[in-house]
């Protein structure tokens, strides 16, 4: 089909479907029942068995069985996606693992990390991992809640069942079974806006 462009390189399993307008060059493999949706940029990337890629883009990376990628992730080299993990909308990944079970289901950067079974990476979460002279990497544990708007500051060790509030600023390390909350409180002033509201007196 000439909406379809597949290198001679690539390998390609059983039962595979691949749909219209999908880009699959360089050492690739593709496992059976493994589904490629449309619109993928796929290069040097291996796939596992019933995995499935809809509108993203995969370099120099592994996904395992049972994945779930996009619409509209990014897996940079180095990327590793274990079994039965969920890779979001606008999820980037960079020179990180996820191990089985890991979720980061949507607006998320997780680079230069490890990401533990069973963990979930709640919208908007940054792991902060270049401080503008080097790259430091995150090691985040098994059964872990990081909740939405997050930011981790590596280096930094995220125990087993750490559970950290949405909105939390992390920089210290862990133990198992921590509750992290990292706000400042909000202050409220009754019948103020109007001072920084256009129109309204």
């Amino acid at each position: 089909m000439d909406n379809i462009i597949i290198d001679e390189s690539v390998k390609i399993g059983k039962n595979v479907k691949i749909y219209p307008f999908n880009i699959i060059k360089g050492d690739t493999e593709i496992l059976d029942g493994a589904i490629i949706y449309p619109f993928n940029y796929i290069e040097n990337a291996k796939i596992g068995k019933c995995s499935e890629i809809s509108y993203s883009h995969l370099q120099d990376c592994k996904i395992d069985d049972y994945v779930s990628i996009g619409p509209f992730a990014r897996l940079r080299p180095g990327a590793k996606v274990e079994d039965n993990c969920k890779v979001g909308n606008f999820v980037e990944i960079k020179k990180s693992v996820l191990k089985k079970g890991a979720k980061a289901s949507h607006l998320a950067y997780i680079g230069d990390a490890e990401v533990g079974e069973n963990t979930n990476v709640g919208c908007g979460v940054i792991f902060a991992n270049y401080n503008g002279k080097e790259k430091n990497k995150t090691m985040v544990g098994k059964n872990c809640f990081i909740g939405s708007n997050s930011n981790l500051i590596a280096p930094l060790i995220v125990s087993d069942n750490t559970y950290i509030c949405a909105g939390t600023t992390l920089t210290q390390n862990t133990d198992v079974g921590d509750f992290v909350i990292a706000r400042e409180r909000e202050t409220i002033k009754p019948n103020m806006a109007k001072h920084y509201l256009k129109g309204e007196k």
